[in-house]
């Protein structure tokens, strides 16, 4: 049946219903003889024996792959300049202390922007000066913990951050360098609540407000101002929206040199990924070069040296490596206007291990690992078991027709933003995170279980060990 009647686009019928799409799944996926898949060389089969569904799946391999290539990327591009680059993981796609541990040994550094996250970095031994510090509503308490661990750069996003920080510095006898976030007024091209440099939201300065809060900072002899910050937006293709945010950051750059130093300028990140065979993100050495250069142009018509440029991805470099396998457990046909039909499938997850659908309306895709299939396509929306219509995990795509209960499903490119925003909504435990490499399976964050869920309710009596 067409799906011209559909009012949600499908992608095209695929030529195969077992094919992975290779710029979408990890690298080391592999269909095996019997039709089964393996990740990072573990069979899925294993997988689930081991760990159950849902189940969150990390290539550690393609994490400390795709880390190096994005560090090596933007050296060689500011290189090519006469300037250095520094990249920061962005831990709010997906942290752990074992991420902290791939992307540090990779030559990274980590952006965190709660006192949580800042833990976290610091648990996995993270050196304190190779962190940043982001959030526009950071406590006291958070504050505090960032001076007396020796965090390398606070990003200040308020008048009172600013008077904030300075207080608590000045009380640790400490100089903190600090960095001003600001809103280039640049839109980027992405979902709306994924756009965060238009002025009218919560993050940071606008380009005018910026130089008197700069002014503030160099008064306090316990600031010491190192930079402007800038970030776009998230899940953006193409290097058009950086160099336009580039060329008004690089000139309130430029104005700010008249009272002192400025020597770093960090263009955030946001660069996006594919999540279906439909998207195509910008190889990573050509966004880098394309972006360094328009910051390089922008510094030679103001006639000032190209400062040191720092850039924060997270998504780019985790959200290939993931993958999320659930179990099948019903199949229902569900007729849609006049002509088409489509099958609902309901695995044993949703919206709790992955809201991004449900909050951006962001497109998945979809294929059984369990098996081969030699059944025609057919239309699915694949769904989760939440008590909402809007429980949407792959909103449309091409399964085989045969697709049943018990069967083993994939959904590719989860490693960002999956995790970091899962819930227990429905009283639903929270899956594991397994980390996978050259034929080893480990866990890196343990699944929770309803009597953790239940434990943390004041209302169940407590029990003792030959008193249940």
């Amino acid at each position: 049946m067409s799906a011209t009647s559909d009012p949600t686009p499908a992608p095209p019928v695929p030529a195969d219903v077992n094919a992975l799409a290779e710029k979408v799944w990890p690298p080391d996926i592999e269909r095996l003889t019997d039709g089964s898949v393996s990740l990072g060389g573990v069979p899925v089969a294993d997988l689930q024996h081991r760990f159950g569904t849902p189940l969150y799946v990390l290539d550690e391999n393609a994490v400390r792959d795709r880390a190096r290539e994005v560090r090596e990327a933007f050296d060689a591009a500011a290189e090519r300049h006469g300037t250095r680059a520094r990249v920061y993981y962005a831990g709010k796609a997906f942290l752990c202390t074992e991420t902290v541990r791939w992307v540090t040994a990779e030559g990274l550094n980590v952006d965190v922007a709660t006192g949580g996250e800042l833990a976290v970095a610091l648990a996995a031994g993270a050196p304190a000066d190779r962190l940043g510090l982001h959030g526009n509503n950071k406590s006291e308490v958070e504050l505090t913990r960032a001076v007396t661990a020796g965090v390398g750069t606070v990003v200040l996003d308020s008048l009172i951050e600013i008077e904030r920080l300075a207080a608590i510095a000045a009380g640790h006898g400490t100089v903190q360098d600090v960095s001003v976030r600001v809103n280039s007024g640049v839109h980027a091209e992405t979902h709306d609540f994924l756009a965060t440099a238009h002025e009218d939201q919560k993050f940071g300065f606008t380009l005018e407000a910026a130089e008197s809060a700069v002014a503030r900072i160099r008064e306090s002899p316990s600031l010491n101002f190192v930079g402007l910050h800038c970030h776009i937006g998230s899940q953006i293709f193409g290097a058009a929206g950086f160099a336009e945010s580039a060329s008004r950051v690089i000139a309130l750059h430029a104005r700010l040199l008249a009272g002192g130093d400025v020597p770093t300028v960090n263009l955030g990140g946001g660069f996006g990924i594919a999540y279906t065979e439909a998207d195509t993100p910008t190889p990573i050495d050509e966004l880098a070069d394309e972006i360094v250069a328009a910051v390089a142009r922008e510094c030679d018509a103001h006639g000032i040296p190209v400062p040191a440029l720092s850039f924060e991805p997270g998504r780019a470099i985790v959200g290939r490596a993931g993958v999320t396998l659930y179990e099948v457990g019903t199949v229902k046909p569900v007729t849609v206007g006049d002509d088409l039909e489509r099958l609902y499938v309901s695995v044993d997850g949703g919206m709790s291990d992955n809201a991004r659908p449900a909050l951006y309306g962001a497109a998945y895709s979809a294929r059984i690992v369990s098996r081969r299939s030699d059944a025609g396509p057919a239309l699915a929306r694949v769904v989760g078991k939440h008590c909402e219509a809007g429980d949407i995990v792959v909103d449309a795509e091409w399964l085989p027709s045969d697709v049943s209960p018990g069967d083993l499903l994939a959904v590719p490119a989860t490693g960002a933003y999956c995790f970091s925003l899962s819930s227990n909504y429905n009283y639903i435990p929270r899956p594991p995170v397994v980390a996978v490499g050259d034929g080893a399976a480990r866990v890196i964050v343990r699944g929770e279980t309803i009597d953790d869920l239940l434990a943390r309710d004041a209302g169940v009596p407590a029990t003792t060990e030959g008193n249940a």
